[in-house]
């Protein structure tokens, strides 16, 4: 059976319950929901909360600057369901879309930090150099022509 997992808003949340000493069924009712739909936006089970109610939390927890701004990255982070449109982009760029959506979930949680990095590095241009890798007509790695 299949740990249940937070969202990166929902660990967000957990913490800051936690930190305050506030129940999940004391914060619903503050904010007007059911501990249900808490929950489930926690877990990935709701889309994404909208943008007032992401402000809900932020007064709740009285966050300020920086905290408000996590807060409201992580609930932008936090779509259960993720489309990557590859229209008009590279054969490369759909082929590394489809492989993350197939293989996602064989990845360890350092595994995904790991890539989370070297993705702002490459975005950066502070990435090191690498050898571009060749690939066959199938698109696979071709390792004869690695040295």
């Amino acid at each position: 059976m299949k740990a249940t997992t937070l969202t990166p808003l929902g660990e967000k949340l957990r913490q800051l319950r936690d930190a305050r000493g506030v129940t999940q069924a004391e914060m619903a009712e503050a904010l007007s929901v059911s501990s249900a739909y808490l929950s489930a936006l926690e877990h990935g089970k709701r889309g994404l909360p909208n943008w007032a109610f992401v402000q809900r939390i932020v007064g709740y927890f009285n966050l300020i600057w920086d905290d408000a701004d996590e807060l409201e990255t992580l609930a932008f982070l936090s779509h259960p369901r993720v489309i990557v449109d590859t229209v008009d982009l590279s054969p490369n760029a759909t082929r590394l879309a489809n492989l993350f959506a197939q293989r996602i979930g064989d990845l360890s949680a350092d595994d995904c930090i790991y890539l989370e990095n070297i993705i702002a590095m490459l975005i950066e241009g502070t990435a090191p150099a690498l050898q571009p890798a060749t690939r066959n007509s199938a698109g696979q790695v071709d390792e004869s022509e690695s040295s």
